[in-house]
Formats: structure tokens, C-alpha cells, sequence
């Protein structure tokens, strides 16, 4: 019986810190968002861009699948690829965190802008490690990737939409 209970509580807790890990992320980028629905609404935005209700459980959803994405790598021991896999996690984790902060409390667009390809870069990047290691890790984050590419797009349109406030 120990010889299961062991590994057990090695996963769950490999799954806790990678969730926690995650939502850290959020937390941080979150901090920067506190008044960021009422700025949102101000901004002048298009047609096709969400409402601002929508973006807080999208976000919740995109987490929990980073999470276990990077837990599912995690749990590879010592599969080649599974270090250099993780190390770009913690930084798209970085560059997702430091997005709202540009955006919402500095007010930059073009930083925003820049910074977002930024992210979709290592998101590209971390989606590739991790197929390459475990290919369920990989597609968990094909949602992520497809919802920052298209918040990519919106990043630029309300930039542009909004030139003298961002």
C-alpha cells in the first residue's frame, strides 16, 4: 500500500504546485487589472471583441489548463526535452503576468502590442516542448495559444482604436 500512497501524493502535489504556479500568474497579472472593467468599457473597441464579463472564466478555464499541462511534463522524469519544456512555461507564465500590467496600469498599447507577440512567441514555443514530451500536454494548450492570438488581434485593434489614451 505505501509503495502507491507515495507516488499518489507526489502527483497530486506535482498538480497542486503547478495549478498554484499557474494561478500565481494570474494573481500577479490580476493585481494590475483591479479597475480594468471600467477602463475596458471606456475604451473604443470592435464589433468582434468580447465583453468584459467574458474574459475572467475564459482566463479561470485557460489556467487550470496550463496547470495540468505543466504537471502532466512535470511527470515525465527524466524525458529529454522536459527541463528546457517547463523553463519556457515559467517564462510565457512571466511575459502572460506582465501583459495587464503594460495594458491596463502603464496604459501602453504599442508595449502592450509588442510585448503580446512576445508572449505568443513563447507560447508557441512552450505548446512545441511540451507536444514533444507528452503530446495531451501539448494540445491542452491549443486553446491558450488560439485565445492569445486572437486577443493579439485585439490588442492591436484597440490600441489603434484608442491612440491618444494607450
Amino acid at each position: 500500500m505505501r509503495s502507491i500512497a507515495v507516488p499518489l501524493r507526489r502527483d497530486a502535489l506535482g498538480l497542486v504546485g503547478w495549478l498554484a504556479l499557474s494561478f500565481a500568474a494570474a494573481g500577479v497579472g490580476s493585481a494590475a487589472s483591479v479597475n480594468s472593467g471600467a477602463f475596458y468599457a471606456e475604451l473604443s473597441r470592435p464589433a468582434w471583441a468580447p465583453p468584459g464579463w467574458l474574459f475572467g472564466p475564459v482566463w479561470t478555464a485557460l489556467y487550470i489548463l496550463m496547470g495540468i499541462a505543466a504537471w502532466l511534463v512535470w511527470r515525465e522524469g527524466g524525458k529529454r526535452g522536459r527541463k528546457a519544456a517547463l523553463s519556457l512555461n515559467v517564462a510565457q507564465l512571466v511575459a502572460n503576468a506582465l501583459w495587464t500590467w503594460i495594458f491596463f496600469e502603464w496604459k501602453s498599447g504599442l508595449w502592450a502590442f509588442a510585448e503580446i507577440l512576445l508572449l505568443l512567441a513563447l507560447l508557441v514555443a512552450t505548446a512545441t516542448a511540451f507536444w514533444r514530451v507528452r503530446r495531451l500536454a501539448g494540445a491542452l494548450m491549443v486553446p491558450y495559444l488560439l485565445w492569445v492570438a486572437f486577443a493579439s488581434f485585439l490588442t492591436w485593434a484597440v490600441w489603434q482604436a484608442n491612440a491618444t489614451v494607450l
